[in-house]
C-alpha cells in the first residue's frame, strides 16, 4: 500500500529545485527526501520558512492507473503553516489556501471560492476515513461504529480528500497517520474554508506532531459528535486510546 515509484522522485526533485531558485534561504521537507534522511523533519518547527512537499499522493492509485492522485505543498514559517497548494494534474487546476485570506480552487478562467458543508445529523453526513492505520482495538471499533454514518469511503488519496471537504462535498475526514506533507496543506485549506479540526485528543493540529490522528469537520460541534461516534465501543463507553 505504501509504493514510491519514478514518478514520485522525479516530481520531487524538479520541486525543490524550483523552490530552492525562489527561495534559497528556505527549508525543503519532501517526502522522498526524508525517507532517505529522517533527521530532516527535526528542522521544521524551527525554520523561518519551510516547504513540505508531497510529489504524488495517492501513489497506489497512480500506479494503478486511476486518476486520483494529487500534488500537495505546504509553506510553514516558525512551525505555523501559512499557506497550501493541491494540485490535480488531472484536472489541471490548484486548490489553494493563504492563512486568512481563505480558500479557492484557481482554474485557467476563473477562480471558486472553497466553502465547506454546513452541519447535518451524523445518520445524513458523509465522509473519508482512513482506519486502516489505526492500531487494535482502535481499528475495528472505529471500523464498526463508521455504520453510524450516512457514507464512508477512502479515496486512498489526502489530496483529494481534503478538496472534497473543503468544497463542501463531504462532511468529515478521519486520517489516523500525520505526516505533514500528507496533512499541512489540506488542513489549512479547509480550515480557510470554514471548517473545524483537532487531532484525536482534542488538541490542535501542528505539522511538527506525527501522531494522534485528526478529525475535521465542518463546525467544533460536528468534531466532538464524529468523534463520540468514532470512538464509543461495544457497551457504548468511549474508546479513548490513540
Amino acid at each position: 500500500m505504501d509504493l514510491v515509484t519514478d514518478a514520485d522522485e522525479a516530481a520531487e526533485r524538479v520541486i525543490a529545485a524550483g523552490l530552492r531558485r525562489m527561495f534559497p534561504y528556505a527549508v525543503i521537507i519532501g517526502e522522498e527526501a526524508t525517507e532517505r534522511d529522517p533527521s530532516l523533519l527535526n528542522k521544521l518547527a524551527d525554520a523561518d520558512l519551510a516547504f513540505l512537499i508531497d510529489p504524488v499522493d495517492g501513489t497506489k492509485n497512480f500506479a494503478s492507473g486511476l486518476p486520483l492522485f494529487g500534488v500537495m505543498v505546504a509553506a510553514v514559517m516558525r512551525g505555523e503553516i501559512i499557506a497550501g497548494w493541491i494540485h490535480d494534474p488531472i484536472g489541471d487546476d490548484t486548490a489553494i489556501a493563504v492563512r486568512g485570506e481563505g480558500a479557492w480552487i484557481q482554474r485557467s478562467s476563473s477562480n471558486v471560492d472553497l466553502r465547506v458543508a454546513h452541519p447535518v445529523p451524523l445518520r445524513d453526513m458523509s465522509g473519508c476515513a482512513s482506519w486502516h492505520h489505526m492500531p487494535e482495538p482502535i481499528r475495528s471499533t472505529v471500523a464498526t461504529n463508521l455504520t453510524g454514518f450516512g457514507a464512508v469511503a477512502c479515496y486512498r488519496c489526502a489530496a483529494h480528500e481534503y478538496r472534497l471537504a473543503a468544497a463542501g462535498h463531504c462532511h468529515f475526514l478521519v486520517h489516523a497517520k500525520l505526516m505533514p506533507w500528507d496533512h499541512a496543506a489540506g488542513w489549512l485549506l479547509h480550515r480557510e474554508a470554514g471548517g473545524y479540526s483537532a487531532r484525536f485528543d482534542g488538541s490542535p493540529y501542528r505539522p511538527a506532531l506525527h501522531d494522534g490522528g485528526i478529525i475535521c469537520a465542518p463546525d467544533e460541534e460536528g468534531w466532538r459528535m464524529i468523534y463520540e461516534r468514532l470512538f464509543r465501543d461495544s457497551s457504548g463507553l468511549r474508546n479513548t486510546q490513540s
